[in-house]
């Protein structure tokens, strides 16, 4: 798989830009802030529907304009598929698929899979659970599209029940008496059936990544190895059988009922999981130096995509501003573990901060232009 050609309409930066690509490795050289990542950002929207740098969508359309327009051309097993999206803050995305409007912008996930690792990636080690758990979804749809369904499933239950308890809360609160919450059963059913789904695919993932997380630290680290991944659910979890998980969830939820009353929010789900990252007996997080945790950031991504590259997916790889990061060890260390790959995009300041091992095409980007070099 690779990206042919990348066109942004009032996307960030640009007011319009078109970059051709080719199979291999393409370098984007420029300073800082001419808008180098703001290509790679779009190309990762395209892939998972959401930012790698903001929460929301307004920063994604340039100052002025009401609309961001993304163009891109994908090529895989020999066959090309056109990607539209028109990103409009306050309203639904509308999505084209090889010209066809589609009626849900997430039926364009999976038309292109890609694995960014960027600087914000840092938060994946030293920042809150939530972001461990999007690493995990992410790389979950990139597997398999239908979880994006499922997780906007969960989410939407989820929103609905912390709605209810929430209205409970405030008229207790105000005084106002209890208020009927009969209907919490119904939506418990719902949230362990759905919670079941995508804690169980979790359990699997975190599995799968645990031996390829450990090859890529030791790789990038130089044999400093040790890293080791582990999901840690709420509920108890021996299993991954969806059944015995979702009876699991329906009972924690039902043990938590009066606490989640008090406290007018749902305690019990995988929204509430974290995902434990350790270097030998040590977590990694308030532990590993800047340097570790740089490493066991980047080898998170890296095992990400060597395990989409194991089950037969050969995702575009995308490495932002990585290599002014790292020693010069470490640089050639990296170029070697992604030199193979389909298509690798790789941002930087200083073109000496890149291998001359990895080759390719570089690429110019200034004033609102990008030119081949």
């Amino acid at each position: 798989m690779f990206v042919r050609r990348l066109e942004l309409v009032d996307f960030r930066s640009y007011p319009a830009v078109t970059v051709e690509f080719g199979p291999g490795c393409s370098v984007l050289v420029g300073p800082n802030g001419v808008g180098k990542t703001n290509l790679v950002e779009a190309l990762g929207y395209v892939s998972t529907l959401d930012s790698h740098r903001v929460a929301v969508d307004a920063p994604l359309v340039r100052s002025g304009a009401d609309t961001a327009v993304i163009r891109c051309e994908i090529v895989h097993d020999g066959r090309s598929l056109m990607v539209e999206l028109a990103i409009e803050p306050g309203r639904a995305n509308r999505a084209r698929l090889g010209g066809s409007p589609v009626r849900r912008a997430r039926d364009v996930l999976g038309a292109l899979r890609m694995v960014l690792f960027a600087p914000e990636d840092l938060a994946l080690v030293r920042g809150e659970p939530a972001q461990r758990r999007r690493y995990l979804d992410d790389l979950l749809v990139a597997r398999q599209p239908r979880f994006a369904g499922v997780r906007a499933d969960y989410e939407r239950v989820l929103k609905q029940r912390n709605a209810l308890l929430r209205t409970a809360y405030l008229a207790r609160k105000v005084g106002g008496g209890s208020r009927d919450l009969s209907t919490l059963d119904v939506w418990d059913t719902h949230l362990a059936s759905h919670g079941a789904d995508l804690l169980a695919a979790r359990l699997e993932l975190c599995a799968a990544l645990g031996p390829h997380v450990a090859k890529a630290y030791d790789a990038v680290s130089a044999g400093q190895g040790g890293a080791s991944i582990a999901y840690r659910s709420g509920v108890d979890a021996p299993t991954t059988d969806r059944t015995a998980l979702s009876d699991a969830l329906r009972e924690a939820l039902t043990a938590a009922r009066n606490d989640e009353i008090e406290r007018g929010v749902t305690l019990v789900g995988p929204h509430r999981d974290e995902v434990a990252l350790s270097l030998g007996e040590l977590p990694v997080k308030g532990y590993a130096s800047h340097g570790e945790s740089w490493s066991f950031a980047l080898a998170l991504r890296l095992a990400g995509y060597e395990l989409l590259r194991a089950e037969g997916i050969e995702p575009v790889l995308a490495l932002d501003d990585v290599f002014a990061e790292l020693d010069t060890g470490r640089r050639e260390r990296l170029a070697e573990l992604v030199g193979s790959a389909s298509q690798l995009l790789v941002t930087c300041a200083v073109p000496d901060d890149v291998p001359d091992s990895l080759g390719g095409v570089r690429y110019q980007v200034e004033g609102g232009t990008v030119r081949r070099a």
